[in-house]
């Protein structure tokens, strides 16, 4: 990879920094799409493993007194079952598919009875949360905007929520990373400058979020998230059920 290439992607993992630190999410999205675009599967998925893991764990550094470690260890729990499961079961859906489920389930969210909707001090829907997040992060590389619904459920601050996500996202990308990284052989590849310049953006970009967030007020994140959860939300739809069009249309054409 080009010196600029490598220094026009480090811009960008500063700006997707940036706003999963302002916001807790997002940044990751739109970073894989471009890194699949311009790398391999398994290297851009252990690139975008590395990143998301500093990002996420400077930004709990940086909130580290704002973490609810409960939730956390509910979630871990829950992520080890799902990686049990996984190892047995060792199913794997098509992507139209994986992206439908990853727009879906936000919305099905907000759509169960107030006894049931997100709340993550709850220990069993953190553990249940914390199975179905797992799996589709191993299933797309992703968790997708679930894992938001789930904390903007919280009764928490705006920086416990950030914080609280932010812990529980490096353990799924650590998985990630063990996965590709270790189970792919491509994946070994990767640049080690690549991975560096990764680390050191995602750092900086989550830093400069920090006065934003401490400015905002709780409507103003909590409102801006939820925009955020259903535009990510509605494109997921939108792009799953386009390439499960193009799929039938082959289809037809086939037969």
């Amino acid at each position: 990879m080009t010196p600029v290439l490598i220094a026009a992607l480090g811009l960008l993992m500063v700006a997707t920094a940036f706003l999963s630190g302002l916001f807790g999410m997002a940044g990751g999205l739109i970073l894989i799409g471009v890194l699949l675009a311009l790398m391999p599967l398994p290297a851009a998925m252990v690139l975008h493993a590395i990143t998301q893991m500093a990002s996420n764990g400077w930004r709990a550094v940086l909130w580290r007194r704002h973490i609810r470690w409960r939730p956390v260890a509910v979630y871990l729990i829950g992520c080890a079952l799902a990686l049990g499961a996984w190892s047995l079961v060792r199913y794997v859906p098509d992507k139209p598919a994986a992206l439908l489920l990853l727009g879906v389930t936000p919305f099905m969210a907000r759509l169960m009875p107030a006894s049931l909707r997100p709340d993550p001090e709850s220990v069993w829907q953190g553990a249940t949360y914390g199975m179905i997040c797992m799996g589709l992060m191993l299933m797309t590389g992703v968790s997708g905007p679930l894992l938001d619904t789930f904390f903007l459920g919280a009764r928490f601050d705006r920086r416990s929520i950030v914080a609280t996500k932010a812990t529980c996202q490096v353990a799924s990308h650590l998985t990630k990373l063990i996965y590709f990284g270790g189970i792919i052989d491509q994946a070994a590849s990767l640049d080690p400058v690549l991975a560096a310049v990764a680390i050191a953006a995602s750092m900086l970009g989550t830093t400069l979020a920090r006065r934003l967030l401490e400015a905002m007020s709780e409507q103003q994140f909590r409102t801006w998230a939820s925009r955020i959860i259903t535009a990510v939300a509605s494109y997921y739809i939108l792009y799953g059920g386009w390439l499960l069009l193009l799929l039938a249309q082959r289809s037809v054409a086939a037969e």
